[in-house]
């Protein structure tokens, strides 16, 4: 794939036109790709993803500020710690398929770095930074609204599904939640894991993903929307 012919299928995706091309093409820049073709370090994505940070804090600050106007400080301050975490921004990058269009040394692509959750997390960081360089605080926080804030209630069940549906079926009584590892697949660089899940008489999955914690993730998260139904 040729990925600098992708881009304007990526500014249709996220819904954003860029004025200046070179900052979207830097937001998809991984450090791997500037050490492999020994361009120089500054035009990787991390200083973007340094400015993006800060964008989203308080854009998602603001956004609860407003939604939740009984919510003391410390509450506020956890809910955006879980909305704008690793785990939460990977999902927003797999909605938007944006690993695809990174540019990555070939020692992190041949590794899985289009799906590790530490490099499409910090690309969304990237590229709120750069549409905010390029449009504005208006056209990162519609960015922000469409693409991170959307489902939040969802991102943060899956988020914290281990642990929902530890309190759920311990206030139900139906034993102690065991994750067993069916299967690993895939090459030693890009293995995937099978995880399947017993509570009392009850199988749920299996399950699949990239590390044997977001396989249970997973599995727990389908667990707690059966037992809810």
């Amino acid at each position: 794939m040729n990925y600098k012919y992708n881009f304007n299928e990526l500014e249709k995706r996220i819904g954003y036109e860029f004025q200046d091309k070179k900052l979207l093409k830097k937001a998809m820049t991984h450090s791997s790709y500037t050490n492999e073709k020994h361009i120089a370090k500054i035009d990787c994505n991390e200083r973007l993803e340094f400015l993006g940070d800060a964008v989203l804090e308080i854009v998602s600050s603001e956004f609860l500020y407003q939604k939740y106007p009984d919510l003391p400080e410390g509450n506020l301050t956890r809910k955006r710690a879980s909305m704008v975490c690793e785990p939460s921004l990977a999902i927003s990058a797999r909605e938007m398929e944006l690993g695809s269009f990174l540019l990555l040394g070939k020692g992190e692509d041949m590794t899985g770095g289009r799906e590790r959750e530490s490099v499409t997390s910090d690309a969304v960081e990237a590229l709120i930074g750069a549409i905010y360089l390029d449009g504005g605080i208006a056209s990162a926080k519609e960015f922000i609204m469409s693409h991170v804030l959307n489902d939040i209630e969802n991102k943060a069940l899956f988020y914290d599904s281990k642990t929902i549906l530890q309190e759920l079926v311990q206030g139900k009584k139906m034993g102690e939640p065991q994750y067993h590892l069916i299967d690993a697949v895939g090459p030693d660089h890009n293995k995937s894991f099978i995880v399947e899940l017993v509570i009392g008489d009850r199988k749920f999955g299996p399950c699949q993903g990239h590390t044997k914690k977001a396989a249970e993730q997973a599995v727990a998260y389908q667990a707690v929307l059966e037992l809810r139904k």
